[in-house]
């Protein structure tokens, strides 16, 4: 049922229960006043003799020929007799040589036994008739506040919408909706409007859409937040905490009463009732209401007293005909108030409520409807006073509650406070980290000199225009999080924002602002992008990240997403983590030509894609955790002449064919964590290589043609089973860092000290029982750079150690 209809006066109310109590459509006062009827006439019945009888001096064979109210006398009887006899008139006789005057006791037993045996039954029982019924019609409008399965929840209902009604927060959430509603906007974008419109006209269509959610209860962004002791509209820490109590108890009402509808069925039912009740005694009153009659004939055996007919007066006969003739009025009343309740409630259920109307009234657009008893309860209160209604609606509304504990949150967070968390990140970059907060606290748009904004699982973020006082911000993390935009900050983050992490369980959380950042250069996102249907990527439209250079998917991707081509000109990195789900389509690898720097991990990939190939501006590919047991198309990857960095580690790689010497301008090869027994010695005719990764392998050797790249600056072998080291490996004057440790070597040739720009000497875990003394001259090789047991390192000399440790110094 709408909000604006009426719904059937509540013919069931308790006149305890103010909420419920309205003297304008509640039938109690008529209860009341069938009451009185009954009273008063039960009250007669005490108090006052009931019937008065006198015999007849006439006797007929028919007694009811006799007309108590017109006894002819003597004379014109007699006169009678003289004229023509009609043979259908009924023969009248008096009586004489009788008594005329009985006995006392005669006429106290002729009373009575006239009362019971010929007063029709109506007459002497309507004032209890009227008493039973009306205690009826009362008990059956007040059970269900009586009863423990509906009375709990009415009187629970009555409390909490009292406290409700005063909460301060309640006049306060009102009153900031209706300032601030129409001065701010939020923003999104529907996917079915994504187009090839330019920019400025897409930006027009931002400002009439909203986010995720319509406009809600907020604070006013361009508002510092205002310190209690001055600002006379915010709440104090009790009604705070009162307004979160609140809360907590009308969701708890909430998930009770919703479940069942025992209220709206009771409601119907004691309303059928009476609405039977009241046919039921209409008809018989109706039909029996003439029979209460002032005089009253009563035939007595004439053995008692010589008399067989008495005529009897119903003394108070005249005034309940009255009572009663007035008790089918006011039955007749309540009757038609229960009728047209029941029609309302079938007519237009009342176990439905929209807050339609509020939504609009107050601009608080979240407000779920109600079903079942909580609606039932809400078209009561409708009844009594619509007011209470909205206001209990404000305690309906996720926002306002978290509106509720973002005025809370700003007194907790203090800009001193996230001050301290304040930290340099992996980029370095000064960023404020959040985790697990009710809110953004507005307080972190007074701290200017923010460069990186983390908000971990942070609830009901809303990014006010305030954002623009971050000067320096560049970077925004949303970790689980979902945020919405006011259309000032979307203008300050499309102009500055420069690196956007998103972590999401669902591609629906994805927001439909981040595709319309302009200045964005890097995108890094973690989470589902397909869906469950298709398992095809569903990403929207990247055309107008015009200033993306690292895309970074972390995902569980079948193809690479179509939308990438989109921004194929200028991106230059591209990422694709899967989570151990095949990677099959590569044909949009190919239309990145720009392309610098190609990461697919744990991608399942069996060979080298060979749409690699064709990128001509690839300088950098990694291919670790996939499934690569052999590298034979390695030969294919000169045709990428800017190759210097190759990865492929953490795969199942057995050999290297000899033609990856055709690689002349490798720099960088990482080819651990396989399963290679031995080196190609045509690997180091790469002469360029600074860089060469070969550890967690099964190698027993290393080919004497390891001396060859006089570049080398780091080598590993860590991790293998070499036993011996050719000595060519200490002609690579430029090595810098050489890891050699978990193996099975059992010396150190002395001549390592011909590395002079050797820093670091890896060979703990080895078989070594001494050092040579000539690591000693390594002149830049110190003890926090050698990584070897200490038993032999206290083998060394003295003036060995004296120099390892100046170094160190």
């Amino acid at each position: 049922m709408k909000k604006g209809s009426r719904v059937p006066p509540d013919t069931s109310r308790s006149s305890s229960d103010a909420v419920w109590s309205s003297s304008q459509d509640d039938p109690k006062y008529l209860c009341v006043a069938m009451l009185m009827i009954g009273v008063f006439g039960c009250t007669l019945q005490f108090t006052q003799d009931k019937i008065f009888c006198l015999p007849s001096h006439f006797s007929s064979p028919t007694p009811e020929a006799i007309d108590c109210s017109h006894i002819q006398t003597s004379k014109e009887n007699e006169t009678s007799q003289h004229t023509l006899v009609r043979p259908a008139k009924p023969i009248i006789q008096e009586i004489s040589g009788l008594k005329n005057n009985l006995d006392i006791h005669q006429y106290v037993f002729i009373n009575h036994y006239c009362y019971e045996r010929f007063v029709h039954w109506y007459a002497k029982y309507f004032p209890y008739l009227v008493l039973i019924h009306t205690m009826i019609f009362m008990i059956a409008s007040s059970f269900w506040f009586k009863f423990p399965g509906t009375s709990s929840k009415i009187h629970l209902f009555v409390t909490i919408l009292g406290k409700c009604f005063d909460s301060p927060w309640t006049t306060r959430a009102l009153n900031e909706v209706s300032e601030e509603r129409g001065e701010e906007k939020l923003v999104s974008f529907r996917r079915n409007t994504m187009s090839q419109e330019s920019t400025d006209q897409r930006a027009e269509d931002v400002e009439t859409v909203g986010l995720l959610h319509s406009c809600s209860v907020k604070s006013n962004p361009e508002k510092k937040s205002p310190e209690p002791q001055s600002a006379p509209n915010v709440l104090d820490k009790k009604e705070g905490e009162q307004a979160k109590a609140l809360f907590e108890k009308v969701k708890k009402f909430r998930t009770h009463v919703e479940e069942a509808d025992i209220l709206y069925v009771m409601y119907v039912l004691q309303t059928s009732l009476k609405v039977f009740k009241f046919v039921l005694i209409i008809i018989y009153s109706a039909v029996w209401v003439r029979n209460i009659e002032t005089i009253v004939h009563c035939y007595v055996p004439p053995e008692l007293t010589g008399f067989d007919i008495f005529c009897c007066n119903h003394n108070k006969a005249h005034l309940f005909s009255k009572l009663a003739y007035c008790y089918i009025c006011f039955v007749g009343v309540y009757g038609l108030l229960c009728i047209y309740t029941l029609y309302w409630q079938f007519h237009r259920p009342l176990n439905e409520y929209s807050f339609k109307q509020v939504r609009l009234e107050t601009g608080i657009n979240d407000i779920p409807d109600m079903k079942n008893d909580f609606a039932f309860l809400l078209h009561l209160v409708d009844q009594y006073d619509p007011l209470y209604s909205k206001r209990f609606a404000v305690f309906l509304s996720e926002v306002s509650e978290s509106h509720l504990y973002q005025v809370n949150l700003n007194y907790e967070w203090t800009a001193k406070k996230l001050r301290t968390r304040l930290a340099r990140n992996t980029t370095n970059r000064l960023e404020l980290h959040l985790v697990m907060l009710p809110g953004l606290p507005d307080t972190v748009f007074e701290i200017p000199e923010v460069e990186s904004l983390k908000l971990e699982q942070v609830k009901n973020v809303t990014i006010p225009a305030s954002v623009a006082k971050l000067d320096s911000l560049r970077e925004l993390s949303l970790i689980f999080c979902s945020a919405k935009l006011q259309l000032p900050a979307l203008n300050h983050l499309k102009a500055h924002l420069k690196v956007l992490c998103l972590h999401f369980e669902s591609l629906e959380e994805l927001p439909m602002w981040m595709y319309i950042l302009q200045s964005l250069e890097e995108l890094h996102l973690n989470g589902p992008l397909t869906n469950d249907v298709s398992r095809s990527a569903t990403l929207d439209s990247l055309r107008e990240l015009r200033a993306l250079r690292v895309l970074t998917l972390r995902s569980n991707l079948t193809k690479i997403p179509p939308s990438v081509v989109d921004v194929a000109l200028q991106l230059q990195r591209l990422c694709i983590y899967n989570n151990d789900v095949k990677l099959q389509a590569f044909s949009s690898l190919k239309k990145l030509t720009n392309i610098a720097s190609l990461e697919l991990v744990g991608c399942k990939l069996e060979r080298i894609p060979s749409a690699v190939f064709s990128l001509n501006n690839l300088q950098e590919l990694d291919l670790k955790e996939n499934k690569l047991t052999t590298v034979e198309e390695i030969l294919s990857l000169q045709h990428c002449r800017r190759l210097v960095t190759l990865k492929l580690w953490h795969n199942k790689i057995t050999y290297i064919p000899d033609h990856i010497s055709k690689l002349k301008s490798l720099e960088t090869l990482d080819i651990s964590w396989n399963r290679l027994r031995k080196l190609p010695s045509r690997l180091f005719y790469c002469t360029k290589l600074r860089h060469l990764d070969v550890s967690h392998n099964h190698l027993t050797s290393l080919p004497p043609e390891v001396g060859i790249p006089q570049g080398l600056q780091f080598f590993s072998a860590a991790f293998n089973s070499l036993e011996t080291l050719p000595d060519e490996l200490f002609s690579c004057k430029r090595l810098k860092k050489l890891a050699l440790g978990n193996n099975c070597l059992s010396n150190l040739s002395s001549r390592v000290a011909s590395l002079a720009q050797l820093v670091r000497l890896e060979i703990k875990g080895n078989r070594l029982e001494s050092l040579p003394v000539e690591i000693g001259d390594c002149p830049l090789l110190n003890l926090s750079g050698l990584v070897v047991e200490d038993n032999l390192l206290d083998l060394l000399p003295s003036d060995v150690r004296s120099r390892l440790t100046r170094g160190c110094h």
